[in-house]
């Protein structure tokens, strides 16, 4: 499977290196949609502007006068080996990392095995140059161009071959250069989800599937990466009006990063296979986009952000679900206790010429233990529904679907404000969640027929996440949840 639309970059350079000629060859990457021949489109080029063997490629807008976007590093090409095409892929990589905002790039290494391999170096070449060239338009292509390259670059970008490719980069670039990555990529994607909204409003835009996941499964462990910008994410609810120009950037310019880990374990019985799992590791956490000058600068601040308020999690087996006997769960509903105290008061005063009044009264106070975090676990069919709810710690409300009253947006104690440097707070300093199997790692199982041994099993991993934003420093009435959805399969053999 290829991409839709965008040339196969890999092929047309091995075949064009080294030149044949002093002439320039290039090769069309967003072919105008215009009938016109006036109408400008994006290119890609093969230089050698000194006519010795030093060569690079370039980007450009082929107006009459050409405008240059980007330039490689120079390569030295040779006939015998794919170094040139190494250093290249190499340079796709580097460039886009260096529009990570937050860090300094990090060196990239590809491993051999993958140079090695020409379908595989064939997939990482092509998809570096696509989201190279997707991130260079954003921010450097002329406006007559933009907006037509955007929305074929975009169809080419969220295809399944892309999504499957980049799955596979992530894995040869490490954890570290990931993060920087998706941190690059999705800054672009909200600085053009921006630009759209200025001008019309952004429907199609999110039909770029915003939302970058993948999933393994490996020694006992099912793992689902995911990040998506938090302007990309439906909005469930908001109140207070609209926000002001200064609170809005900051909320703009974050992403969710999130990490889903369960551990599995197949145990054969006498007479049936048991699938365990249970939680080893849920992490959450919004993390800025831009850096904290320029949030402190155009924004309301770094404190000014979105914070997890719901996870949902639904585990599903999608094959052989005739052979599923049964599930259950090991987590009872919560039954808290109520502390009831009796207050006794008595008051007594005196009232002249002869009068003695004596007042007596009596009070009751009841306290309930509630965490700021509730896990529930339930069962749908075949299906184990894990939850984890965010509680107002004052009236036990679940955060996500409802507001604070504005005595409490007012109130410059109440547990919402200063929540990311309070001893209170229900979140890492950072403004994250963590929920270890130490406290939440209670075991959900399903009985299996026994004639299934030996086969591979698929399973759905679906899952919801709310973020919401009460006010934290600014003054403002305006709160909002947005909600992100998304879906992996994984697998495990019973034996």
């Amino acid at each position: 499977m290829a991409f839709p639309s965008f040339p196969d970059v890999f092929s047309w350079i091995s075949q064009n290196l080294p030149p044949k000629s002093d002439n320039i060859n290039s090769i069309n990457l967003c072919p105008s949609s215009s009938s016109s021949s006036s109408q400008p489109s994006l290119k890609l080029s093969i230089n050698n502007p000194n006519h010795n063997s030093c060569v690079t490629l370039s980007i450009s807008a082929d107006y009459n006068l050409p405008v240059f976007l980007w330039t490689s590093k120079k390569i030295l090409p040779d006939d015998n080996d794919n170094d040139a095409l190494h250093t290249l892929v190499t340079n796709f990589i580097e460039d886009v990392l260096k529009y990570c905002p937050n860090k300094s790039p990090l060196p990239v290494k590809i491993p051999q095995t993958y140079s090695e391999n020409d379908s595989l170096m064939k997939d990482i070449f092509n998809f570096s140059f696509l989201s190279l060239t997707f991130i260079i338009c954003i921010y450097e292509a002329p406006t007559d161009l933009r907006g037509s390259c955007l929305n074929t670059l975009r169809d080419n970008f969220a295809c399944r071959k892309s999504r499957g490719v980049s799955r596979l980069l992530m894995r040869v670039l490490g954890s570290n250069i990931e993060e920087q990555w998706m941190r690059s990529i999705n800054l672009a994607i909200t600085n053009w989800i921006t630009e759209i909204d200025r001008a019309a409003n952004n429907v199609a835009l999110r039909r770029l599937s915003p939302l970058f996941s993948y999933s393994l499964s490996t020694f006992g462990l099912w793992k689902v990466q995911l990040y998506c910008p938090v302007m990309a994410m439906n909005v469930d609810k908001c109140s207070g009006g609209s926000p002001d120009d200064r609170l809005l950037f900051s909320l703009n310019y974050h992403q969710l990063e999130g990490v889903i880990q369960l551990n599995y374990r197949v145990a054969v019985q006498e007479k049936w296979i048991e699938v365990m799992v249970n939680t080893d590791n849920i992490r959450c956490d919004v993390v800025k986009l831009l850096t904290d000058t320029l949030l402190q600068e155009r924004g309301a601040g770094t404190s000014e952000k979105h914070f997890p308020s719901r996870i949902s999690l639904q585990i599903t087996p999608a094959t052989l679900q005739a052979n599923v006997i049964s599930i259950s769960v090991s987590k009872s509903s919560e039954n808290p206790p109520r502390e009831i105290g009796l207050e006794k008061g008595v008051e007594a005063s005196f009232q002249p010429p002869n009068a003695v009044g004596l007042h007596f009264s009596a009070g009751e106070t009841v306290t309930t233990s509630l965490k700021p975090w509730k896990f529930e676990q339930s069962v749908y069919g075949n299906t184990a529904i894990l939850n984890w709810f965010l509680h107002d710690s004052v009236d036990g409300r679940e955060v996500f679907s409802s507001k604070p009253s504005k005595f409490a947006m007012l109130h410059p104690k109440a547990w919402f404000k200063n929540r990311y440097s309070s001893a209170q707070r229900p979140f890492t300093r950072q403004g994250g969640v963590i929920f270890a199997g130490d406290e939440y790692g209670e075991r959900v199982s399903w009985k299996v027929d026994k004639g299934c041994m030996g086969r591979s099993m698929e399973w759905e991993i679906k899952g919801w996440i709310w973020l919401t934003y009460w006010p934290n420093k600014h003054r403002t009435f305006y709160t909002e949840s947005r909600r992100l959805e998304f879906r992996e399969v994984v697998c495990l053999t019973l034996v």
